[in-house]
């Protein structure tokens, strides 16, 4: 008779230091699992996460208590029907197209040159600290037309509000330092708001306050719950992703070589970093009614964990799912950006990430501007850093040697 493993406690120390065996576990033996922890259903399987992210009998409703009180209020994950579809098409096209290329793109660019020239002559650097947790806050911070003084402001806003989206053992300090952080935040926008709508601009705070569909526009609330969707969102997601992204091309020396060779694979680096080390773990749902899947049948009502980082590395949908592979063949890099991705790491269906070409043209953009600067760059401490976090997850530091482009004794270090 097999005797089954332990389920995993996904807030135990073990799962924190490294959760992807305790997927594994999961997968194999516990598919749908009720978590006393955090009293929700775990979904481990690629298949039963991805019917979550598209089949609406998995709603949001969870988030009027998960995201609503850092926010200030309701953002588009929350929303369903006529009601998203609207406030969507009202903020969408400032992320992709034309809209993207001709005036983000210069914003996403000017920020990665000013935070590398920062430590472009120096011998290391710590990437996280000195570019991948600035570089995407700083970028939003201009596309919205915001004051440049206060790109630290911003970031400690955004650092308060991830702390309270991430907090699954629901410290009472880390909540409130997340609700505090959403009442300055709107209390910083609103007299700005104020001044764009009666003196628009061509910034995306402006596009916010004057785009209107079907009759409807966006009001003050709409707008600030939305800054700070996107300042938690936006840059969490980038943050962490570059700084995997490069920790495990650097792991991995001759699919960095192949990179810097053919800058057209940078695109299938940040889909596969994604797919292999996403930056959100775990989404939540809550059930309309009760739902049958591969590993059993979860009740109406219930709070369900989506475990991305579980699902993206199902065995049963990738092959060597626990390889780091640039050129693997089951991943798509063309349509990793789209509502059609291979990988779960944006959501799928009506719910999947608004900003995701944001997101590819920022790590495009930071990624070859890092490779020209420095022809050579290796771990400072000469192994790979771990991941850190549940919820989100990514190198807390990445300190790397650097060999500038103008260093005449640059060597090859990797």
């Amino acid at each position: 008779m097999t005797t089954l493993p332990q389920p995993p406690d996904i807030l135990s120390p073990q799962f924190a230091a490294d959760p992807y065996p305790a997927y594994h576990v999961l997968r194999v033996h516990y598919p749908v699992f009720h978590d006393p922890g955090t009293d929700s259903f775990l979904l481990s399987r690629y298949e039963d996460v991805s019917r979550a992210f598209r089949d609406p009998v998995f709603t949001s409703d969870n988030y009027e208590w998960q995201l609503e009180p850092a926010h200030g209020g309701r953002t588009l994950p929350q929303m369903s029907g006529r009601e998203h579809a609207v406030r969507r098409a009202l903020v969408a096209p400032a992320f992709r197209g034309r809209e993207l290329r001709e005036k983000f793109l210069p914003v996403i660019e000017r920020n990665a040159r000013e935070l590398i020239d920062t430590f472009r002559d120096a011998a290391e650097t710590d990437l996280v600290a000195s570019f991948a947790t600035r570089f995407p806050i700083n970028v939003i911070v201009d596309m919205l037309g915001l004051d440049r003084a206060d790109h630290d402001r911003f970031h400690g806003w955004y650092a308060s509000v991830v702390g309270f989206l991430s907090n699954l053992a629901q410290d009472p300090e880390v909540a409130e330092a997340g609700r505090r952080a959403g009442r300055e935040l709107a209390a910083y926008l609103l007299p700005v708001i104020h001044e764009r709508r009666a003196a628009p601009g061509d910034d995306l705070l402006s596009t916010l306050c004057t785009a209107e569909i079907e009759g409807t526009r966006m009001n003050d609330q709409d707008i600030t719950s939305f800054v700070s969707l996107l300042l938690s969102a936006g840059g969490e997601t980038t943050d962490k992703a570059l700084a995997a992204l490069f920790r495990n091309l650097l792991s991995h020396p001759e699919q960095l070589a192949a990179v810097r060779a053919d800058r057209t694979l940078i695109p299938a680096a940040f889909a596969e970093t994604l797919r292999y080390t996403p930056p959100v773990q775990m989404i939540m749902r809550q059930t309309a009614a009760d739902v049958t899947l591969s590993g059993g049948t979860i009740p109406a009502g219930a709070t369900v964990t989506c475990l991305i980082g579980s699902a993206n590395r199902d065995e049963r949908h990738y092959a060597r799912p626990d390889t780091f592979d640039v050129c693997r063949d089951d991943l798509t890099p063309t349509t990793a950006f789209s509502a059609a991705a291979q990988h779960i790491a944006f959501g799928l269906g009506r719910h999947f990430c608004v900003g995701a070409l944001l997101a590819r043209a920022e790590v495009e953009s930071a990624v070859n501007q890092l490779l020209d600067a420095f022809p050579a760059m290796d771990f400072a401490e000469g192994t790979p850093p771990a991941d850190a976090g549940v919820f989100t997850r990514g190198p807390e530091r990445l300190r790397v040697r650097l060999v500038p482009v103008d260093d005449p004794a640059r060597t090859s270090a990797d």
